[in-house]
């Protein structure tokens, strides 16, 4: 009988893992050995803040970050043939939204091992929930250009596709280009179309607000370093 795959999440920031997720994850962790992660100390980790009584020693850990050769990836999920359940662990969030493990998941179909996906924070549905805006049709784009002109363009052409569609249009940014990508938003968009900024989400420090754009202009949220998600709907 082949292993399955599970599609572990992980906390969005420093807080106590079963404050946003339930037991069953929790469960899986104690029960698996071999993970799939981008990055083995932050695993390590929070393996060990679930899972305490776990040996650490005993762990298989896979990276699958940017440097992951293809060939060898490949190789990851050869466990499940031997009959051993893998954990596919998030960075952040849920696994494959957002996140490289997309190709493992679809890796997995290809070879017949069931997927299982576990309940976890998702920064993007999470943002969405509250925004107050279109939660019947959204879209999520990632990151938006780095490049001033494309990106000025890009922010356009949402706003262009949320009035189009009746769509709330949802992007993401690195942290440390935040206050630019917002500077950006209130020049570009229309004064009537409705932004939410949603950052540091589950934390003690959360801070989720929409308002038009011609609002935002009064407003200064610290959005310095801080993961957010930033959604319009025109």
């Amino acid at each position: 009988m082949l292993g399955k795959l599970y599609l572990i999440p992980t906390t969005l920031g420093d807080t106590e893992p079963l404050e946003v997720m339930p037991l069953s994850v929790k469960k899986v962790i104690e029960e698996v050995d071999c993970f799939i992660v981008e990055n083995e100390k932050s695993a390590r980790r929070f393996i060990k803040k679930i899972a305490p009584k776990k040996v650490q020693s005993l762990l298989q850990l896979m990276v699958l970050d940017k440097y992951a050769e293809e060939e060898e990836t490949h190789t990851y999920l050869d466990s499940c043939k031997e009959g051993k359940n893998v954990g596919l662990l998030s960075e952040a969030g849920v696994p494959a939204v957002a996140d490289p493990g997309a190709t493992i998941v679809k890796l997995a179909h290809d070879k017949c091992i069931k997927v299982v996906p576990l309940v976890g924070p998702s920064s993007i549905l999470m943002a969405m929930m509250a925004s107050g805006l279109n939660g019947q049709n959204f879209a999520f784009n990632g990151y938006l250009p780095i490049d001033k002109v494309a990106r000025k363009k890009a922010i356009k052409e949402l706003e262009r596709l949320s009035k189009e569609k009746n769509q709330s249009q949802i992007f993401i940014e690195t942290p440390y280009r935040n206050e630019k990508m917002f500077a950006d938003l209130k020049v570009v968009l229309t004064p009537t179309t409705n932004l939410c900024i949603a950052c540091n989400i589950s934390l003690q420090t959360e801070y989720i607000k929409t308002l038009p754009v011609k609002d935002w202009k009064k407003e200064t949220p610290d959005l310095h370093k801080k993961p957010a998600i930033f959604i319009i709907h025109k």
